[in-house]
Protein backbone atom coordinates (compact mmCIF):
# COMPACT_ATOMS: atom_id res chain seq x y z
CA UNK A 1 0.00 0.00 0.00
CA UNK A 2 2.68 2.26 0.56
CA UNK A 3 4.69 1.96 -2.04
CA UNK A 4 1.40 2.41 -4.40
CA UNK A 5 1.34 5.77 -2.59
CA UNK A 6 4.72 6.68 -3.39
CA UNK A 7 4.78 5.61 -6.90
CA UNK A 8 1.82 7.48 -7.65
CA UNK A 9 2.25 10.34 -5.78
CA UNK A 10 5.62 11.28 -5.50
CA UNK A 11 6.15 14.72 -8.21
CA UNK A 12 3.07 16.40 -6.23
CA UNK A 13 4.23 15.76 -2.84
CA UNK A 14 7.66 17.33 -4.62
CA UNK A 15 6.15 20.14 -5.46
CA UNK A 16 4.20 20.55 -1.97
CA UNK A 17 6.89 20.52 0.06
CA UNK A 18 8.74 23.27 -2.29
CA UNK A 19 6.07 25.80 -2.09
CA UNK A 20 5.06 25.04 1.61
CA UNK A 21 8.54 25.58 2.35
CA UNK A 22 9.64 28.67 -0.18
CA UNK A 23 6.32 30.63 -1.39
CA UNK A 24 7.15 33.32 -2.92
CA UNK A 25 9.69 31.21 -5.66
CA UNK A 26 6.49 29.70 -7.24
CA UNK A 27 3.23 31.14 -8.46
CA UNK A 28 1.56 27.99 -8.61
CA UNK A 29 1.30 24.22 -9.43
CA UNK A 30 2.74 24.33 -13.24
CA UNK A 31 4.76 27.20 -12.62
CA UNK A 32 6.49 24.51 -10.06
CA UNK A 33 6.41 22.07 -11.99
CA UNK A 34 8.03 23.96 -15.02
CA UNK A 35 10.85 25.58 -13.48
CA UNK A 36 11.79 22.34 -11.17
CA UNK A 37 11.99 20.66 -14.78
CA UNK A 38 14.51 23.09 -16.22
CA UNK A 39 16.62 23.38 -13.33
CA UNK A 40 16.96 19.67 -12.12
CA UNK A 41 14.99 17.85 -14.84
CA UNK A 42 12.77 15.06 -14.51
CA UNK A 43 14.49 13.13 -11.69
CA UNK A 44 13.99 16.28 -9.79
CA UNK A 45 10.06 15.37 -8.90
CA UNK A 46 11.63 12.20 -7.46
CA UNK A 47 13.88 13.32 -5.49
CA UNK A 48 13.92 12.04 -1.75
CA UNK A 49 11.51 8.52 -3.00
CA UNK A 50 13.87 6.24 -1.29
CA UNK A 51 13.32 7.76 1.93
CA UNK A 52 9.51 8.60 1.00
CA UNK A 53 9.57 4.84 0.20
CA UNK A 54 10.95 4.00 3.55
CA UNK A 55 8.28 6.41 5.69
CA UNK A 56 5.52 5.07 3.93
CA UNK A 57 6.15 1.48 4.06
CA UNK A 58 7.11 1.85 7.23
CA UNK A 59 4.40 4.10 8.45
CA UNK A 60 1.74 2.08 6.84
CA UNK A 61 3.00 -1.03 8.07
CA UNK A 62 2.83 -0.03 11.41
CA UNK A 63 -0.59 2.60 10.76
CA UNK A 64 -2.25 -0.67 9.69
CA UNK A 65 -1.49 -3.22 11.89
CA UNK A 66 -2.01 -1.03 14.74
CA UNK A 67 -5.26 -0.17 13.44
CA UNK A 68 -5.92 -4.07 14.06
CA UNK A 69 -5.28 -3.75 17.06
CA UNK A 70 -7.14 -0.43 18.47
CA UNK A 71 -10.24 -1.15 17.09
CA UNK A 72 -9.74 -4.19 19.54
CA UNK A 73 -8.97 -1.63 21.90
CA UNK A 74 -12.25 0.77 20.86
CA UNK A 75 -14.01 -2.62 21.02
CA UNK A 76 -13.52 -2.79 25.12
CA UNK A 77 -14.14 0.65 25.60
CA UNK A 78 -17.63 0.68 23.79
CA UNK A 79 -18.17 -2.52 25.53
CA UNK A 80 -18.84 -5.06 22.51
CA UNK A 81 -17.64 -8.22 21.68
CA UNK A 82 -14.62 -8.54 19.95
CA UNK A 83 -15.96 -9.61 16.26
CA UNK A 84 -18.70 -6.71 16.28
CA UNK A 85 -18.53 -4.67 13.42
CA UNK A 86 -17.60 -1.27 14.26
CA UNK A 87 -19.57 2.09 13.27
CA UNK A 88 -17.53 4.41 11.08
CA UNK A 89 -17.14 6.96 13.75
CA UNK A 90 -15.64 4.00 16.32
CA UNK A 91 -13.04 3.04 12.83
CA UNK A 92 -12.06 7.04 12.59
CA UNK A 93 -11.21 6.64 16.49
CA UNK A 94 -9.13 3.75 16.01
CA UNK A 95 -7.35 4.87 13.42
CA UNK A 96 -6.84 8.24 14.95
CA UNK A 97 -4.77 6.40 17.88
CA UNK A 98 -2.85 4.02 15.39
CA UNK A 99 -1.26 7.09 14.04
CA UNK A 100 0.46 8.00 17.04
CA UNK A 101 2.08 5.22 16.69
CA UNK A 102 3.24 5.23 13.17
CA UNK A 103 4.76 8.87 13.91
CA UNK A 104 7.14 7.10 15.50
CA UNK A 105 8.56 5.56 12.64
CA UNK A 106 7.42 8.23 9.84
CA UNK A 107 9.16 11.56 11.69
CA UNK A 108 12.67 10.38 10.88
CA UNK A 109 12.33 9.13 7.47
CA UNK A 110 9.48 11.91 6.58
CA UNK A 111 12.61 14.77 7.29
CA UNK A 112 15.40 13.43 5.31
CA UNK A 113 12.38 13.24 2.50
CA UNK A 114 11.57 16.59 2.64
CA UNK A 115 15.03 17.74 2.85
CA UNK A 116 16.55 16.29 -0.15
CA UNK A 117 13.12 17.59 -1.83
CA UNK A 118 13.98 21.31 -0.80
CA UNK A 119 17.73 21.15 -1.43
CA UNK A 120 17.64 23.06 -4.52
CA UNK A 121 15.42 25.93 -3.03
CA UNK A 122 17.87 26.47 0.57
CA UNK A 123 20.63 26.90 -2.06
CA UNK A 124 18.95 29.17 -4.33
CA UNK A 125 17.72 31.49 -1.40
CA UNK A 126 21.01 31.65 0.04
CA UNK A 127 20.13 29.75 3.59
CA UNK A 128 22.86 27.00 2.97
CA UNK A 129 25.87 26.91 0.70
CA UNK A 130 26.15 23.22 -0.49
CA UNK A 131 23.60 21.09 -0.53
CA UNK A 132 23.14 17.45 0.49
CA UNK A 133 22.38 15.29 -2.83
CA UNK A 134 21.94 11.88 -1.52
CA UNK A 135 20.14 10.23 1.18
CA UNK A 136 23.35 8.86 3.04
CA UNK A 137 24.93 12.57 2.92
CA UNK A 138 21.55 14.12 4.18
CA UNK A 139 21.44 11.51 7.18
CA UNK A 140 25.30 11.96 7.78
CA UNK A 141 24.58 15.50 8.29
CA UNK A 142 21.54 15.39 10.47
CA UNK A 143 23.67 12.67 12.67
CA UNK A 144 26.70 15.44 12.90
CA UNK A 145 25.18 18.13 13.40
CA UNK A 146 22.09 17.68 15.72
CA UNK A 147 23.00 13.45 16.68
CA UNK A 148 20.28 10.88 16.75
CA UNK A 149 17.64 13.19 18.20
CA UNK A 150 17.82 15.39 15.31
CA UNK A 151 15.59 13.22 12.97
CA UNK A 152 12.72 14.19 15.50
CA UNK A 153 12.82 17.60 14.60
CA UNK A 154 8.98 18.46 14.08
CA UNK A 155 8.03 15.37 15.53
CA UNK A 156 4.93 17.39 17.37
CA UNK A 157 3.73 19.06 14.46
CA UNK A 158 3.38 15.58 12.64
CA UNK A 159 1.99 13.86 15.92
CA UNK A 160 -0.72 17.18 15.68
CA UNK A 161 -1.05 16.72 11.75
CA UNK A 162 -1.23 12.52 11.84
CA UNK A 163 -3.48 12.00 15.32
CA UNK A 164 -6.46 14.66 14.01
CA UNK A 165 -5.39 13.79 10.49
CA UNK A 166 -6.34 10.41 10.38
CA UNK A 167 -9.67 10.30 12.36
CA UNK A 168 -10.73 11.96 9.35
CA UNK A 169 -8.47 9.79 6.71
CA UNK A 170 -9.96 6.68 8.14
CA UNK A 171 -13.35 8.01 8.55
CA UNK A 172 -13.50 8.93 5.36
CA UNK A 173 -12.70 5.67 3.61
CA UNK A 174 -15.72 4.07 6.24
CA UNK A 175 -17.80 6.51 5.60
CA UNK A 176 -17.47 6.19 1.32
CA UNK A 177 -17.07 2.47 1.52
CA UNK A 178 -20.41 2.54 4.00
CA UNK A 179 -22.27 4.79 0.71
CA UNK A 180 -21.02 2.87 -2.15
CA UNK A 181 -21.79 -0.62 0.13
CA UNK A 182 -25.53 -0.02 0.73
CA UNK A 183 -26.31 -2.42 2.74
CA UNK A 184 -23.87 -4.70 1.00
CA UNK A 185 -20.69 -6.33 2.85
CA UNK A 186 -17.86 -3.45 2.29
CA UNK A 187 -16.03 -6.73 1.61
CA UNK A 188 -17.66 -7.17 -1.98
CA UNK A 189 -16.64 -3.67 -2.81
CA UNK A 190 -14.73 -3.81 -6.30
CA UNK A 191 -11.75 -1.52 -7.71
CA UNK A 192 -13.26 2.05 -8.55
CA UNK A 193 -15.58 2.39 -5.02
CA UNK A 194 -12.52 1.51 -3.11
CA UNK A 195 -10.23 3.93 -5.30
CA UNK A 196 -12.58 6.48 -4.98
CA UNK A 197 -13.24 5.51 -0.92
CA UNK A 198 -9.48 5.74 -0.53
CA UNK A 199 -9.30 8.93 -2.56
CA UNK A 200 -11.95 10.69 -0.72
CA UNK A 201 -10.34 9.61 2.73
CA UNK A 202 -7.10 11.49 1.65
CA UNK A 203 -8.79 14.53 0.64
CA UNK A 204 -10.51 14.54 4.22
CA UNK A 205 -7.16 14.36 5.71
CA UNK A 206 -5.23 17.01 4.04
CA UNK A 207 -8.42 19.52 3.87
CA UNK A 208 -8.24 19.04 8.10
CA UNK A 209 -4.40 19.07 8.90
CA UNK A 210 -2.96 21.32 5.77
CA UNK A 211 -1.27 24.21 7.76
CA UNK A 212 -0.24 21.69 10.35
CA UNK A 213 1.53 20.45 7.54
CA UNK A 214 3.00 23.23 6.01
CA UNK A 215 4.39 24.40 9.45
CA UNK A 216 6.19 20.39 9.90
CA UNK A 217 7.54 21.17 6.68
CA UNK A 218 8.93 24.74 7.22
CA UNK A 219 10.32 23.26 10.06
CA UNK A 220 12.28 20.31 9.13
CA UNK A 221 13.64 22.21 6.02
CA UNK A 222 14.97 25.14 7.37
CA UNK A 223 16.86 23.49 10.52
CA UNK A 224 19.06 22.87 7.97
CA UNK A 225 20.16 25.74 7.61
CA UNK A 226 20.16 26.52 12.36
CA UNK A 227 18.07 26.19 15.02
CA UNK A 228 14.58 26.63 14.14
CA UNK A 229 11.47 27.97 16.02
CA UNK A 230 9.22 25.16 17.83
CA UNK A 231 6.05 24.70 16.19
CA UNK A 232 3.73 27.73 17.65
CA UNK A 233 7.03 29.65 17.12
CA UNK A 234 7.41 29.42 13.66
CA UNK A 235 3.50 29.31 13.06
CA UNK A 236 2.95 32.60 14.98
CA UNK A 237 6.19 33.66 12.28
CA UNK A 238 4.20 32.72 9.32
CA UNK A 239 1.36 34.13 10.10
CA UNK A 240 3.04 37.65 11.15
CA UNK A 241 5.37 37.68 8.62
CA UNK A 242 3.60 36.40 5.17
CA UNK A 243 -0.09 36.36 6.44
CA UNK A 244 -2.46 33.05 6.99
CA UNK A 245 -2.90 32.22 3.25
CA UNK A 246 0.91 31.13 3.64
CA UNK A 247 -0.08 28.12 5.04
CA UNK A 248 -1.66 26.99 2.56
CA UNK A 249 0.96 27.12 -0.30
CA UNK A 250 1.14 23.73 -2.23
CA UNK A 251 -1.96 22.80 -1.27
CA UNK A 252 -3.22 22.12 -5.30
CA UNK A 253 -0.87 19.53 -5.50
CA UNK A 254 -1.33 18.02 -2.11
CA UNK A 255 -5.08 17.43 -2.81
CA UNK A 256 -4.42 16.08 -6.50
CA UNK A 257 -1.52 13.77 -4.46
CA UNK A 258 -3.77 12.97 -1.85
CA UNK A 259 -6.52 11.89 -3.81
CA UNK A 260 -4.84 9.51 -6.43
CA UNK A 261 -2.17 8.44 -4.27
CA UNK A 262 -4.45 7.40 -1.00
CA UNK A 263 -6.68 5.83 -3.49
CA UNK A 264 -4.07 3.63 -4.70
CA UNK A 265 -3.05 2.86 -1.31
CA UNK A 266 -6.20 1.74 0.17
CA UNK A 267 -6.59 -0.57 -3.39
CA UNK A 268 -3.55 -2.13 -2.75
CA UNK A 269 -3.87 -2.39 1.07
CA UNK A 270 -7.27 -3.80 0.59
CA UNK A 271 -6.20 -6.22 -2.32
CA UNK A 272 -3.28 -7.55 -0.67
CA UNK A 273 -5.12 -8.38 2.85
CA UNK A 274 -7.46 -10.59 0.68
CA UNK A 275 -4.46 -12.21 -1.23
CA UNK A 276 -2.87 -12.66 2.25
CA UNK A 277 -5.81 -13.90 4.73
CA UNK A 278 -6.39 -16.45 1.56
CA UNK A 279 -3.18 -17.86 2.04
CA UNK A 280 -3.57 -18.05 5.05
CA UNK A 281 -6.85 -19.78 5.41
CA UNK A 282 -5.36 -22.45 2.47
CA UNK A 283 -2.25 -23.51 5.33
Amino acid sequence: GGTACVVTGQPFDTAKVKMQTFPNMYKGLVDCFVKTYKQVGFRGFYKGTTPALVANIAENSVLFMCYGFCQQIVRRIVGVDRKTKLSDLQNAAAGSFASAFATLVLCPTELVKCRLQAMHEMQLSGKIIQGHNTVWSVVKGVIQKDGPLGFYRGLSSTLLREVPGYFFFFGGYELSRTFFASGRSKDELGPIPLLLSGGFGGSCLWIAVYPVDCVKSRIQVLSMAGKQAGFMGTFVTVVRTEGMLALYSGLTPTMIRAFVANGALFLAYEYSRKLMMKQIESY
